[in-house]
C-alpha cells in the first residue's frame, strides 16, 4: 500500500474511493486506516470513524458529549447523502463544499454545537480523556480552503458558530467591537445600522460578507478599506487551550478592578480590562500571534478594530486595455501604496474575473478550452472594460479626496488607453457598484457569481506573496497563465495590494462533479505551489489538500520552523488532539508522511 493518499479513477463524487496509507512507524503513531475498516462499519456508525477508534469506543464519547451539550446539538455523519450542503448561503458544517479529492475524505465524523465557552472547555477536557481529534470552525464559509471540513478525516468538528453569535461591545470612543466566533460581517454591519453606529464607524469586509470576523481574522484574511489587514486590526484574545484552560492575551490577562464584582461568574463571563482591545501587546511575550492559523488553541472572544467614519468616501474604477499593463500598473502603485497615497487595499482584477461575475463562460463562448488573447480582448470590449481593471477608493474631505484622486490620475495616466471611471457616472459596470459598497465596508454576497464560470462551479485558490513590482507581477501572471492552460483550465485572478507585498489570488474554478476536471485543477495548484516556490515565492493560505507541501516550502535551515510549531504544539496539546494537521503542524504521535496527500497523476 503506498504511504501517500491517491485519487484512484471513479467518477462518482460520492463514492470515497480513496486509498489510505497505513502508518510506517512505532504503534505510539496514530494509523491511517485502510478503506475497509471504514466499509466495514457498523450500522449507525459515522461514515468515517476517527482514527483509533472502535464503534463501541465512539459510541461510548458521544453518549458522554450529549451530556454536555444535549442530544440536540450532536449532530452525527453517518451517510454520505447528508453531505448535500455544496453553497455559500447554506453551508456544510461536515465536508469540503469545493472538494478537490473524492467529497468524502475529508469529513467529520459528527459536529457539536457548544452553547457557550463551559461547553468548550469542558469538550475539549472529553476529548483528551478520549484522545478524540476535534476541528474547531466559526462558520463554515472558508470556502477555496476546505470550509468546515477536517484535515484529519473522522475528527469531531466543533461548530461555534451556531450559539456563540453574540455582539458583546460596541465602543464608539475606543472605534472597537468585541465578537464572539460566529458574528459575521454582516452581522456587525448590521448591528452597527440599527444601533445608529454606521455614521461613526465602518466594519472592514472581504468580497463577500457571511464569513466569522474571528475565522477571517485568525486566518489572516483581508479587506478593502484602510482597515483591511483584519489579523493587523485584531486586539486582545480569549481563548481555549487544548487542555480546557481559558487565557486572554494582551491586556486581557490583567483583571480591572473598576469593572463590576466577579463573584459567581465563570472566568469567561467575566468583564476584561478596559484596555484588552486597545493595546494589543500587554506585558511579557506576545501570544497571539501562535493562534492564527494554528492548532493551539479556540478563540472564544476577540476584539476587532473598526474604521471612523472619514467623512468623505469615493470609489473608482481604472481600466487598462492591454495584457502586458500589468506591469506598468504594478510599478505606479507600489510608491503610491507606501507613500499612502493609496490608502486603502486596492485590487487589480484580471478581464475573466469581472466578465465571470457577469456571466458564466458558456455566455461568452462554446468553447471549453481556455480563452486565447483575441477572445479575452473581445469580451473586455463587450463589457467595456480593460485587460486589467484597478479597483480602489479615496478617503477623507473633499479637498483631501480631490488632491489623492489627482495625483492617482495623474500617475495612471502614463498608460496608454486607461479610462477613469466613477460609480455614480455608470450603470454599465456591476463590479465597480458592488466594490464601491466592498471598498466603504458594506458587505454583500455578489461576488459569489464568478464561482459558476463553470457548471457545477467549485473553486480553489492559489495566494503567493510577492514584491510590488512589475516584474514579479509579470512573471507570476505568465508562470500562472502558462500552467493553466497546461490544464485546460482558464486563468482568472487578481492582485490584491498590501502595504510592502501584493497578494496574487487566483481562482481555481472547476466542475466538482467531474472527477477529470476536480483532477486536474489538483494538479495545477501542486504544480504552481512548486513553481512558485522554486521562484522563492511562498502561499500565505491554503486548501487542506495542500498544508503539508505548502508547509515544506518553508524549509529553512532544515525545517527549523516547523520544528518550533510542532515542539510548541507537543507542549501545548500532548495527546495531539487539536486540528492535527493544520497547516502541517502534526503531533508526535500522528505519523505525518502517512497521512500526506499526493497529487493525481500528470494528464
Amino acid at each position: 500500500m503506498p504511504d501517500t493518499l491517491t485519487l484512484n479513477g471513479g467518477n462518482d463524487a460520492l463514492n470515497g474511493n480513496i486509498n489510505r496509507a497505513t502508518a510506517k512507524s512505532s504503534s505510539k503513531k496514530v494509523p491511517n486506516p485502510d478503506t475497509e475498516a471504514k466499509e466495514s462499519r457498523n450500522p449507525g456508525s459515522p461514515l468515517t470513524l476517527p482514527p483509533g477508534f472502535t464503534p463501541e469506543k465512539y459510541a461510548e464519547f458521544i453518549s458522554a458529549v450529549q451530556l454536555i451539550v444535549g442530544k440536540e446539538n450532536v449532530d452525527l455523519i453517518t451517510d454520505a447523502a447528508q453531505l448535500i450542503h455544496e453553497h455559500y448561503t447554506d453551508p456544510s458544517k461536515a465536508h469540503d463544499m469545493h472538494n478537490v479529492v473524492e467529497k468524502t475524505y475529508f469529513v467529520a465524523s459528527a459536529v457539536l454545537c457548544p452553547r457557550d465557552v463551559k461547553d468548550i472547555q469542558d469538550i475539549m477536557r472529553l476529548c483528551n480523556q478520549f484522545e478524540m481529534p476535534v476541528w474547531p470552525f466559526s462558520i463554515g464559509r472558508n470556502t477555496g480552503y476546505g470550509g468546515a471540513a477536517p484535515r484529519l478525516p473522522g475528527s469531531i468538528g466543533l461548530d461555534l458558530g451556531k450559539h456563540m453569535n453574540k455582539v458583546l461591545e460596541v465602543n464608539v470612543e475606543g472605534a472597537f467591537a468585541l465578537v464572539e466566533p460566529g458574528v459575521t460581517f454582516f452581522d456587525l454591519h448590521d448591528y452597527l445600522v440599527k444601533n445608529n453606529l454606521r455614521d461613526q464607524l465602518w466594519v472592514d469586509v472581504p468580497d463577500v460578507g457571511g464569513g466569522s470576523i474571528i475565522g477571517n481574522a485568525v486566518e489572516r484574511g483581508v479587506g478593502y478599506t484602510p482597515y483591511g489587514d483584519h489579523w493587523m486590526m485584531h486586539c486582545g484574545m480569549e481563548i481555549v487551550l487544548p487542555s480546557g484552560e481559558l487565557i486572554r492575551t494582551g491586556m486581557g490577562a490583567l483583571p480591572d478592578p473598576s469593572r463590576p464584582h466577579s463573584e459567581g461568574l465563570r472566568p469567561d463571563q467575566v468583564p476584561g480590562n478596559r484596555a484588552w482591545q486597545l493595546f494589543n501587546y500587554g506585558f511579557g511575550p506576545y501570544n497571539d500571534g501562535i493562534f492564527s492559523q494554528s492548532n493551539l488553541g479556540i478563540v472564544t472572544k476577540m476584539g476587532i478594530w473598526l474604521m471612523p467614519n472619514p467623512r468623505g468616501y469615493q470609489a473608482y474604477l481604472i481600466t487598462l486595455p492591454k495584457d502586458e499593463d500589468l506591469s506598468k500598473a504594478l510599478d505606479i502603485i507600489r510608491p503610491l501604496r507606501l507613500q499612502m497615497v493609496l490608502q486603502n487595499v486596492p485590487t487589480l482584477r484580471h478581464i475573466l474575473l469581472d466578465a465571470a461575475y457577469s456571466g458564466n463562460k458558456k455566455s461568452y463562448t462554446d468553447k471549453d478550452e481556455p480563452l486565447n488573447d483575441e477572445e479575452l480582448d473581445s469580451i473586455a470590449k463587450k463589457l467595456k472594460l480593460g485587460r486589467w481593471n484597478f479597483y480602489g477608493a479615496v478617503y477623507g474631505p473633499e479637498p483631501v479626496r480631490n488632491v489623492l484622486w489627482s495625483t492617482i490620475k495623474q500617475a495612471f495616466s502614463t498608460i496608454e488607453g486607461a479610462k477613469f471611471i466613477l460609480p455614480e457616472e455608470t450603470t454599465e459596470h456591476p463590479v465597480l457598484q458592488t466594490r464601491s459598497g466592498t471598498l466603504q465596508g458594506i458587505p454583500s454576497l455578489d461576488e459569489l457569481a464568478w464561482v459558476n464560470w463553470q457548471p457545477n462551479g467549485a473553486h480553489l485558490f492559489f495566494s503567493p506573496i510577492a514584491k510590488i513590482t512589475g516584474e514579479d507581477g509579470m512573471l507570476q501572471y505568465s508562470m500562472t497563465k502558462k500552467r493553466c492552460k497546461e490544464a485546460g483550465i482558464d486563468f482568472i485572478g487578481t492582485f490584491t495590494i498590501g502595504m510592502r507585498e501584493m497578494h496574487h489570488i487566483v481562482c481555481i474554478v472547476f466542475d466538482r462533479y467531474n472527477k477529470a476536471k476536480r483532477d486536474r485543477a489538483h494538479w495545477l495548484i501542486r504544480t504552481l505551489i512548486q513553481d512558485a516556490a522554486e521562484h522563492g515565492w511562498g502561499e500565505y493560505r491554503t486548501h487542506l489538500a495542500l498544508m503539508d507541501q505548502i508547509a515544506d516550502t518553508y524549509c529553512f535551515n532544515d525545517n527549523a520552523q516547523m520544528k518550533l510549531n510542532e515542539t510548541i504544539k507537543n507542549a501545548l496539546d500532548p495527546k495531539g488532539i487539536l486540528a492535527p494537521g493544520k497547516n502541517g503542524v502534526w503531533p508526535s504521535n500522528y505519523d505525518k508522511d502517512a497521512w500526506r496527500i499526493s497529487a493525481p497523476d500528470a494528464f
